[in-house]
């Protein structure tokens, strides 16, 4: 089992047994998708696969966080910022833009692109080492500017 798992079921306990109902409601909420994508695709998750759940719920949050504002539901607004938080809580440290661009560099060598064409190949090296993070948007677009630059 992945240890980011066993840690959000051990906080889940501990906020079960503090009365936090707020925090404990977030935490299943990730256990709930973490287990709901162990169902479907009928596998124990990596480390790397959880983050990709956690990375998937961020944004979800986010883009509900931005519907919320504009229409000025700050009570919704407020309880998916502290979702957001929470499940931030669980991510590793993001990465620099130095750390990115080192990184960028090495997928690009060890997958030996040379054209915008072999963008796949540099994401699929990338992609388990900035997954949880970066945003895979941006990541994506970096690849294809240095890319698009080389060639």
């Amino acid at each position: 089992m992945s240890d980011l798992k066993t840690r959000v079921q051990e906080d889940m306990k501990t906020a079960l047994r503090s009365g936090d109902k707020r925090r404990l409601g977030a935490l299943r909420l990730i256990l709930s998708s973490i287990k709901q994508r162990e169902i479907d695709e009928r596998v124990t998750l990596d480390e790397a696969q959880v983050l990709g759940v956690l990375d998937k719920m961020v944004k979800q949050r986010q883009d509900s966080l931005a519907q919320y504002q504009s229409a000025g539901r700050e009570d919704l607004a407020e309880q998916e910022s502290f979702e957001i938080q929470v499940i931030q809580g669980y991510m590793p440290a993001p990465l620099t833009p130095d750390e990115l661009a080192t990184l960028l560099e090495d997928a690009i060598k060890e997958s030996g692109a040379a054209s915008p064409k072999d963008m796949g190949k540099v994401m699929a090296a990338l992609r388990p080492k900035v997954q949880g993070r970066a945003d895979m948007q941006q990541v994506s677009a970096l690849v294809k500017d240095r890319l698009t630059a080389r060639s």
